[in-house]
């Protein structure tokens, strides 16, 4: 379905980011992947991509708490695979602390990455996918997005925010072949969310498993973690001509969290 098309997927050598860049390539699409890790390791899942689906895979480093890295990484795009398509902003950090011991960097951090690097990438992508009157911009919000938690402000301020800016580039392609939707999640088993049960276990001292049990049963009924390859394939519908008039939107995958 999108062989001929090119995917950036920022925070995409891990968890969710991972999971919606192999949904992507599996459809044909050439892939950058972006993100920090072990060099041999992000080499392979480079590779990997390439050799399970025949597509292109390149990686950039971009640190995305910096606006002039967030717009080199798709001009390197441009450079190395020739085309933005489908950008998808999933890149995110989180910090948890009551509001009077929130550190500010701590704030400005969580919404340099969560928030402000989406509107200089989407800022950036822009022209190359107006030139073709085709893109699909797909930003990784969160239930989080929709409703708050306490001791979250940062990160619940920026993902509220995403939500603001899928809607204003919704608006303003509203007439173009280009889409802006978000994509909102409930509780996924990635390493951000592992280590937050891991604190939440040392914390209470009880097991990592009751731990996680614990924490899907405070928000999500379903008490299953979702999983990257459902937000992958959520990511794919997105992509397809079945979504063409889907613009300004979410779509939440939280097991019924915001439901309640």
């Amino acid at each position: 379905m999108l062989k001929g098309r090119t995917a950036i997927v920022t925070g995409s050598t891990s968890g969710i980011g991972l999971g919606i860049a192999r949904a992507l390539a599996a459809q044909g699409a050439d892939i950058m992947l972006n993100g920090f890790g072990d060099s041999g390791e992000i080499e392979q899942i480079r590779t990997g991509l390439e050799r399970d689906f025949g597509i292109r895979a390149r990686h950039d480093g971009a640190d995305l708490s910096r606006a002039d890295q967030c717009t080199a990484l798709v001009g390197n795009t441009l450079a190395a695979l020739g085309r933005v398509d489908i950008l998808v902003n999933n890149a995110g950090i989180q910090h948890v602390s009551p509001i009077e011991d929130f550190a500010p960097e701590r704030w400005d951090a969580v919404i340099a990455v969560n928030l402000s690097s989406a509107f200089h990438t989407v800022r950036a992508a822009l022209p190359d996918m107006k030139s073709r009157n085709w893109g699909r911009i797909i930003n990784i919000a969160s239930a989080h997005g929709l409703v708050a938690s306490a001791n979250k402000v940062a990160y619940v301020a920026a993902k509220h925010g995403i939500m603001g800016l899928t809607k204003v580039v919704g608006l303003e392609c509203a007439e173009t072949g280009i889409t802006c939707n978000a994509i909102c999640p409930g509780w996924v088993l990635t390493p951000l969310v592992q280590r937050q049960i891991d604190a939440r276990a040392a914390a209470q001292g009880v097991s990592v498993a009751d731990a996680g049990r614990d924490l899907l049963s405070e928000k999500q009924p379903s008490k299953r973690f979702t999983t990257p390859e459902q937000l992958g394939e959520t990511a794919v519908f997105l992509c397809s001509e079945a979504a063409a008039n889907m613009t300004g939107t979410s779509l939440s995958v939280d097991g019924g969290w915001t439901a309640q």
